[in-house]
């Protein structure tokens, strides 16, 4: 579960969040309802990745009923059909990038008194005794866009086009791998992966050479990405680097022409 669960839940809450076609890049700009269909596109995953099927409530693990819950700005709220049964646990710390999962029973002992105006209730802090962790403060992705500053983002998307945008993020943020989909993010164009090419000197790769900046492709660039000693990329990677002046001869022999400036 732990090489499954992190990254499902870090794909769940990017794909609503849709940066390309919606431009935003965090949770907390999601609307009410989106945030409500991210415990329903939980629930149909985990269901799919634990091949059980749907009872009166989220799943028939052997024959017990169970809930599933999924938060992440707090408590779990526990629905009034759910109270007495057994419930799967889940929640993202997207401050921390920490994630949990865990078993619970909701017995009345457990739950608070008071109920929402849904009539549900939360776990109580006895009930958040009795949870029984599967994964607990496990690493997750962070969402990316909240790991750079402000400004460096601000500046990324107000550059008026697919190649600024992609020349500003690769000069902002070097010597760090970025996915295939934090360039489509980035470029928010049909032809993406175009962005990052050679194109006369107008490419963004180009540009960035001529300002002693190597981008580099985990597919076609994995040997000097080795023998700069960068972070390794995968296939679908991409990774930026401003070359030294005794890097200049290694990068002429692996056939990048690169300006180097004092």
């Amino acid at each position: 579960m732990a090489d499954w669960f992190p990254g499902m839940l870090r794909k769940v809450v990017d794909d609503v969040v849709d940066t390309v076609n919606t431009r935003r890049r965090s949770y907390g700009q999601l609307e009410k309802t989106e945030k409500t269909y991210l415990g329903t596109r939980v629930e149909i995953l985990m269901r799919a990745r634990l091949q059980v099927p749907k009872g009166q409530l989220d799943f028939i693990i052997g024959d017990e009923d169970v809930d599933m819950k999924f938060t992440i700005t707090g408590n779990w709220m526990i629905p009034q059909e759910a109270i007495g049964h057994a419930c799967l646990l889940a929640a993202l710390d997207e401050n921390n990038s920490r994630c949990f999962l865990g078993l619970f029973y909701a017995d009345p002992e457990n739950l608070t008194g008071g109920v929402n105006r849904d009539g549900k209730k939360s776990v109580s802090a006895h009930g958040a005794t009795q949870i029984l962790w599967l994964l607990r403060d496990h690493p997750v992705e962070p969402n990316f866009w909240r790991t750079l500053s402000s400004d460096l983002v601000a500046s990324i998307f107000a550059a008026p086009t697919g190649n600024d945008r992609i020349v500003e993020l690769f000069r902002g943020v070097t010597d760090r791998v970025i996915s295939r989909r934090i360039v489509e993010e980035t470029a928010a164009q049909k032809d993406f992966m175009r962005r990052i090419r050679s194109d006369g000197r107008h490419g963004s790769r180009n540009r960035l050479a001529a300002e002693g900046i190597l981008l580099l492709s985990g597919t076609y660039d994995s040997a000097l990405i080795r023998s700069l000693a960068l972070p390794n990329c995968g296939s679908s990677d991409f990774i930026s680097h401003k070359v030294a002046p005794e890097e200049v001869a290694l990068c002429t022999a692996h056939g990048w022409m690169v300006k180097v400036h004092p």
